[in-house]
């Protein structure tokens, strides 16, 4: 059976965001149309439907690099601050997005929290998916695979 491995990741999270938008728990909070992305963006996304995706892209993330936390995906939606006539910096992501997509991806039975002990002693606390996330994406990824050699026909 295919797995996300096996699909382009831009043709999945189109697919992953279809579907997230048909569930009730994952909604865009009223102040998600003022919100910007990260402290370096200067303005709000153009796309209306930018929640959904970021949901997608997030549960993606989650199933290649799980357990992660919030602080690393913070990191992985950071950009270059640009701070006029000063050299550019790197600047994170906003954590409010990431924390509130989270929740509702929980909210979804998507992810769960872990924690564990990793090398050196380390204590690691972060979101992995749940058997029902984990079918959820491999089932939009074969689904996908079946539909790929349709599309390059075209």
């Amino acid at each position: 059976m295919p797995t996300a491995y096996d699909v382009p990741s831009d043709l999945l999270i189109k697919k992953i965001t279809e579907e997230l938008k048909k569930e009730a728990e994952i909604k865009p909070p009223e102040w998600a149309i003022y919100a910007k992305t990260g402290v370096y963006k200067e303005s709000s996304p153009v796309q209306d439907d930018w929640w959904y995706i970021r949901a997608a892209s997030m549960l993606r993330k989650i199933y290649f690099y799980g357990p992660i936390g919030v602080s690393r995906l913070r990191t992985a939606y950071g950009g270059r601050n640009r701070r006029g006539v000063k050299p550019e910096h790197f600047a994170r992501g906003s954590g409010a997005v990431i924390r509130k997509i989270l929740q509702q991806l929980e909210k979804a039975k998507y992810i769960q929290k872990k924690s564990g002990h990793g090398s050196k002693g380390r204590v690691i606390v972060g979101r992995v998916l749940t058997p029902k996330g984990h079918s959820f994406v491999d089932k939009l990824s074969a689904d996908l695979k079946r539909e790929i050699p349709a599309l390059e026909k075209y």
